[in-house]
């Protein structure tokens, strides 16, 4: 006995009443579900759909889907860190180095200025801190308008506009903290370093706010081969 395509579209509609959110976490499990379903109906044919579906969705355990869904989520936290190192690993070859490294001793030159170097760094914060507000408001309403027009949302997709704000957060705090320090213990050395992780900031932020969403629908393609037909 083989599944049909009603069944099929149940078995979706009953990964998201089990809390699956992303298309291709539910898209994985309906594979499995079905290819499983119809192992239970050889061996028991008797059974109604509703039956197999509930025998093989309790072969996941306790916890149902979380498991599998924390896994996945793991796997692609750890393919959009690999994406934002290919991006960020360009900077530092011709020609781009040149002007990575100018800009380091800038914000070094400009951080020793007496008095008014600690007012350059806080005006940067500011400017900053404003930009990753809009700009993170305006990929998250972004985000959302493609979930409602394809109705599907696609796990790769969730990371790319709602996670890039959490990591320019935790950079910039680590920053915020060093210049603290510098200020305190007046040493250059911590000057040379603040300049470097400020020059690193302004990348990371540019390849995480700007950069990658821009090229979501190529990163997606590449990710999803189904993506492109799915979205049509």
């Amino acid at each position: 006995m083989k599944l049909t395509d009603q069944h099929i579209e149940q078995l979706y509609k009953f990964t998201r009443q089990h809390f699956v959110e992303h298309y291709d976490v539910q898209t994985e499990l309906v594979d499995h579900l079905a290819n499983d379903i119809e192992q239970i109906w050889e061996k028991n044919p008797t059974l109604t759909f509703e039956q197999a579906r509930d025998t093989s969705f309790k072969k996941f355990g306790v916890f149902g889907f979380m498991n599998v869904v924390e896994e996945k989520q793991k796997q692609m936290n750890k393919k959009y860190r690999k994406i934002i190192w290919s991006y960020l690993k360009q900077w530092f070859t011709l020609p781009k180095i040149i002007l990575t490294v100018s800009s380091v001793f800038i914000f070094y030159f400009l951080f020793q200025i007496p008095h008014y170097g600690k007012y350059f760094f806080y005006s940067l914060e500011v400017f900053f801190f404003l930009f990753i507000i809009i700009r993170c408001q305006f990929l998250i309403k972004q985000q959302k308008q493609r979930v409602i027009e394809t109705s599907k949302n696609w796990l790769l997709e969730d990371i790319i506009f709602k996670m890039a704000s959490s990591n320019f957060i935790v950079f910039f705090c680590n920053v915020y903290n060093i210049f603290r320090l510098a200020e305190l213990m007046h040493r250059k050395e911590f000057t040379l370093l603040i300049s470097v992780f400020s020059v690193l900031l302004i990348l990371v932020s540019y390849i995480t706010l700007e950069l990658i969403p821009k090229k979501s629908e190529e990163l997606l393609e590449a990710q999803y081969p189904e993506y492109k037909f799915a979205n049509n």
